[in-house]
């Protein structure tokens, strides 16, 4: 059978992949290898959380299909937990829908509201779900540098004077992945003009809502008057309460992109599982101190990252957010590249790490480093690599 599948065509070689084959080749053979790679918590989900879904499970009329949008008591559990964090109101019924995770809900959400040849602006590098939702969904991906050194507004003002038809959409996210990049409300205000002015909607992954250091405090962009006529935004429950492997997150605000992607979801899902929504009702309504707790966690595997690695003369910027490093390649490897870099540290430091690349061309020349190891087997990771240092 000859068949060509066109929209997989489109999608490149998945980059991570490279590094992850010669992960798994190495460990089959025996090496201890620390993975630092995948931004996959390992944290344990809260016990109280656990203990809801246990309850829930156990009752045979939760085990039936679910409502696709999300059941009503946890809609309404999303929208107070937006009043309560950050003075937002939302309806639970036009403007919130639960998703299966962020990313899910991203998609699909652009799946719904892009045609074929629309064109996205997304930052490069950035997420990569954020680059293929729109390849995925026939859309004309246009990618905005964003790096220490450029203006993201003046380069974002000069690709919508240079680009025929006007853009759609602009997909952004902060705290950021993989730059750890964070704004301040100036920023989504900005934003919310710049978008109006050209008639784009806007699409901003919150994942990272909570996951913030040494006081600094993220925004939300539904903070910003206005920015619901224009926008939508996305949290996972993933980061906030380690919930990676439950699938569980929601997208709140402009009511017909709410729609949109509620009817979509409509013709393919039946929702998460109920128990699991119960139980992610509980999450939101609290207690909040095991939030504290998870974050106070990456942030000690933070500092001892960034301290190992500055100890061996490898200088990274402590990151305000994420559960991520962004590292520069040192000058003496820099010409490798990323991909070549982090097979470096993986057949002489026994570390495994994202190649830069993998979140666009002008990543590179970094390498992302996920803490999700514990303090002792970063410090473990920080002796291998000493050794290439």
């Amino acid at each position: 059978m000859e068949q060509e599948f066109r929209r997989m065509t489109r999608l490149p070689p998945y980059l991570f992949s490279i590094v992850n084959n010669l992960k798994m080749t190495m460990r089959r053979a025996g090496e201890d290898i620390i993975d630092l790679g995948m931004g996959n918590p390992d944290i344990p989900t809260p016990k109280h959380i656990v203990d809801k879904l246990i309850e829930a499970a156990q009752k045979g009329h939760n085990h039936r299909y679910s409502a696709s949008r999300g059941i009503t008591k946890l809609r309404q559990a999303i929208c107070d937990w937006y009043r309560r964090r950050y003075d937002v109101f939302l309806d639970p019924e036009e403007e919130a829908v639960v998703t299966i995770g962020a990313k899910e809900g991203l998609s699909h959400l652009v799946l719904a509201t892009i045609s074929p040849g629309d064109v996205v602006f997304v930052p490069n590098p950035t997420y990569p779900i954020h680059l293929y939702s729109v390849v995925i969904a026939g859309g004309d991906l246009r990618t905005i540098p964003i790096a220490p050194d450029r203006d993201f507004f003046e380069d974002l003002l000069t690709a919508t004077k240079q680009t025929w038809p006007n853009p759609k959409m602009l997909i952004i996210s902060y705290p950021h992945n993989p730059t750890t990049n964070i704004v301040d409300l100036a920023f989504f205000e900005k934003i919310v003009a710049f978008c109006k002015e050209n008639n784009m909607m806007v699409v901003h992954d919150f994942a990272y809502a909570d996951l913030a250091f040494d006081g600094y405090k993220p925004p939300s962009f539904l903070q910003v008057p206005g920015a619901k006529d224009i926008g939508v935004e996305l949290f996972s429950l993933s980061k906030s309460y380690s919930m990676p492997g439950w699938r569980v997150g929601f997208c709140v605000g402009n009511s017909k992109m709410v729609a949109a992607l509620t009817k979509i979801k409509s013709y393919l899902d039946y929702g998460v599982f109920q128990p699991i929504q119960i139980a992610s009702i509980i999450a939101l309504n609290g207690p909040y101190d095991c939030v504290q707790e998870i974050v106070e966690t990456y942030r000690q595997r933070r500092d001892a990252l960034c301290n190992g690695l500055s100890r061996i003369g490898w200088k990274v910027e402590k990151p305000k957010a994420t559960m991520f490093v962004w590292a520069k390649i040192p000058p003496k490897y820099k010409d490798m590249g990323s991909i070549e870099f982090s097979k470096l540290l993986l057949e002489k430091a026994k570390v495994a790490v994202s190649p830069g690349i993998g979140f666009g061309e002008y990543g590179d020349d970094h390498v992302r480093f996920a803490l999700v190891e514990n303090p002792h087997r970063i410090k473990q990771a920080i002796r291998g690599m000493r050794k290439i240092m």
